[in-house]
């Protein structure tokens, strides 16, 4: 069983004076990962802890784009935790989240869930995780069908501080469910 993600946050760190001098000075402390997993419900505006007892953090790190929250009654196949993909954001152009340096396994949840979308080719787009292109990804194509979860796994270096995904669309706007960032052992 995993265990719950922490939430990185700024929290301030006071700067070490010499005596006699004048007071500490507040800077933002580096993020903090703490060797957990952080997971991301894209659309979501509140935690949500799965199945496996994972808390998922609430749609953050986008930029650009709208979301959705689709009906509870919903059902979304291949998942435990059909409400991950009952949540989304769309026509977003990038995601950033600040990480310490290091390897890490990302995790991509898609499920295509928008009923216009009624087969494979009507929404194409492209996606670029720390370097890894991902040209012309379809989301009901790779899962099989709508309603159906899929999760794209990627290892990456992180040398920057930083996660970055960048999205473009071809056909349609990009849509994503999740984002799970663990790091790797």
């Amino acid at each position: 069983m995993s265990k719950p993600a922490v939430a990185a946050t700024a929290s301030t760190a006071a700067v070490p004076t010499p005596a006699a001098t004048a007071p500490a000075v507040a800077v933002p402390a580096a993020p903090v990962a703490a060797g957990l997993p952080i997971r991301i419900k894209a659309g979501a505006t509140a935690p949500y802890t799965d199945s496996s007892g994972n808390v998922w953090l609430p749609d953050q790190g986008f930029v650009d784009g709208d979301v959705v929250d689709r009906d509870n009654d919903a059902q979304i196949a291949n998942t435990q935790d059909q409400a991950i993909y009952r949540t989304e954001r769309y026509g977003m152009s990038s995601f950033s989240y600040k990480l310490p340096n290091g390897k890490y396994i990302v995790k991509l949840h898609f499920a295509e869930t928008y009923d216009d979308i009624t087969g494979a080719g009507q929404r194409v787009f492209s996606f670029n995780v720390a370097g890894h292109e991902f040209k012309d990804f379809d989301v009901w194509a790779k899962a099989g069908g709508a309603k159906r979860a899929y999760v794209e796994t990627v290892n990456v270096d992180i040398t920057d501080g930083k996660l970055d995904i960048t999205f473009t669309t071809n056909i349609q706007s990009p849509e994503i469910n999740g984002i799970e960032i663990i790091p790797a052992s």
